[in-house]
């Protein structure tokens, strides 16, 4: 009885199984084991701080690569959509994106910033391949900025 038990949870895990290893098999990182690690870039959750027209605006985030300890050797490109509050600009040093300026009007502005990642060069000489431990280059978030009257 407990045999059969078994063989019946085998047989219905085992799609379970081959699906989650095809998956890991097609996807675009070139090592399984990077995958199971996940190293991806990341913009963080950030709820922006509220401004009000013709007041200073400073708020910033930092951008990072998930699960790796190395994240200041990669190369980080950010873009943004056209939605800042007139009168803010947006500012890159290198992983830290700053929003600066003097708000020109009030409302409620929601963008989006896009984040594309370039890995650290390492050549594999076994495999005469340049290693990319990365399962994603780029994501994006979108953010909201209050400005008050």
């Amino acid at each position: 009885m407990l045999v059969e038990k078994s063989l019946i949870i085998m047989k219905r895990l085992l799609p379970l199984l081959l699906f989650v290893l095809s998956s890991i098999m097609l996807s675009s990182c070139e090592d399984v084991f990077d995958c199971i690690i996940n190293r991806r870039p990341e913009l963080p959750n950030k709820s922006f701080e509220v401004g009000t027209v013709e007041s200073y605006y400073y708020d910033e985030f930092r951008a990072e690569i998930k699960n790796e300890p190395r994240d200041d050797d990669y190369g980080y490109i950010f873009e943004v959509d056209d939605n800042l509050p007139d009168g803010l600009e947006l500012f890159v040093n290198y992983r830290t994106v700053s929003i600066e300026g003097l708000p020109t009007h009030p409302g409620t502005y929601t963008f989006t910033v896009y984040l594309f990642v370039d890995p650290p060069l390492s050549y594999d000489y076994d495999t005469d391949q340049y290693d990319d431990p990365l399962c994603s280059d780029s994501t994006s978030k979108e953010y909201t900025i209050i400005i008050n009257p």
